[in-house]
């Protein structure tokens, strides 16, 4: 499998011969180029977030799925089967919180979870949704995502072997986001390998035995 961190929450995971993006963004949100990746499934966290869910400038022949329609049943897509876990925007930081979904799926036989845009503490139920996971793609640019001291307490429940940050401050986006070192240096240093790369190769022979966490780089660098 081939994980590729495009920018912001936006991922190109492949494996099983499929292309997968994850949250696409609007370039002109971000202050970011757009994405011209090919997929074969586009998955996004809701519907309503052009941080989240913009799909204007993918090439079509994908299938799209939106997490937040399928909270209740799961989607099979190309074989690919996807749950997702309903959740919200901050209740605290946002006047009006919308509605997202986590979601996870299996690629190359290791399940890779995606926070989506979740901005609270997750409940039981929604942590028990995300047990077993090998991979976990974190929300670690704080509030009015998920505040670090409740990221932490999601890791140190849900134990994945792998957690690669998303959703913080790199060049381009003028909203608030805190580095990624407000999040890894919460850890010791033998925990955490920055890669000076937007891309990862993995197999589950290659996953780590304990939680580590990889920072990689933007693909996609700002307009």
């Amino acid at each position: 499998m081939k994980i590729t961190w495009l920018a912001h929450a936006a991922f190109l995971i492949e494996g099983d011969g499929l292309r997968i993006i994850t949250d696409p963004y609007d370039p002109a949100d971000l202050n970011l180029p757009p994405i011209r990746e090919r997929a074969d499934v586009v998955i996004r966290s809701s519907s309503d977030d052009r941080a989240h869910a913009f799909v204007g400038t993918l090439p079509q022949g994908y299938d799209l799925v939106t997490a937040t329609e399928i909270t209740d049943r799961g989607a099979t897509v190309r074989g690919l089967d996807i749950e997702a876990i309903w959740s919200q925007e901050s209740l605290i930081h946002k006047d009006v919180p919308r509605d997202n979904a986590m979601y996870r799926f299996m690629v190359e036989g290791m399940d890779i979870a995606h926070m989506g845009d979740v901005g609270n503490p997750l409940s039981d139920r929604q942590l028990d949704a995300l047990s077993g996971i090998d991979v976990l793609l974190a929300l670690v640019g704080g509030p009015p995502t998920i505040e670090l001291e409740d990221l932490e307490d999601v890791l140190n429940v849900v134990e994945p072997r792998l957690v690669i940050p998303m959703h913080f401050r790199i060049p381009g986006p003028k909203f608030s986001m805190l580095p990624a070192s407000a999040f890894t240096d919460r850890y010791p240093p033998e925990r955490v390998q920055r890669l000076g790369t937007s891309e990862l190769e993995l197999s589950r022979d290659t996953l780590p035995d304990d939680m580590q966490i990889y920072v990689l780089e933007p693909a996609i660098g700002p307009r």
